[in-house]
């Protein structure tokens, strides 16, 4: 079974994306923060994260760009979420470290593609 790590702040975004990818079979791990995120990449060892930006104590962008920093999760495939959907948001995930970016609201069946895509 696919395990996602979603780091997601806002517990209803949270709570709808988690239900509907569990009912797509995928075992799912939550952070409420970029750091806690940070921290279950190590230790959870997800086959995928999916990482809001705009989180407290440190962002999305931080984040990504430290476990990709890290020998040891470098290979964890990224998917980048925000509701900001400009270009130049996507550049900078991209920057950061992201393998993929989408944006929120999410478009399940689109972010069901790239997940499938990048865990097979």
């Amino acid at each position: 079974m696919t395990k996602i790590l979603l780091v997601e702040d806002n517990e209803l975004n949270r709570d709808m994306l988690s239900r509907r990818l569990e009912r797509k079979g995928y075992e799912i791990e939550f952070a409420m923060d970029g750091k806690e995120g940070l921290d279950k990449i190590s230790s959870v060892a997800p086959d995928i994260v999916l990482m809001d930006i705009g989180l407290p104590i440190m962002d999305g962008w931080e984040a990504i760009q430290r476990a990709k920093a890290d020998e040891t999760t470098n290979k964890i495939p990224i998917i980048a979420l925000t509701a900001h959907a400009l270009e130049a948001d996507r550049e900078k995930a991209k920057e950061m470290g992201a393998d993929d970016f989408d944006t929120k609201p999410v478009d399940f069946k689109r972010l069901l593609g790239k997940i499938e895509a990048l865990t097979s």
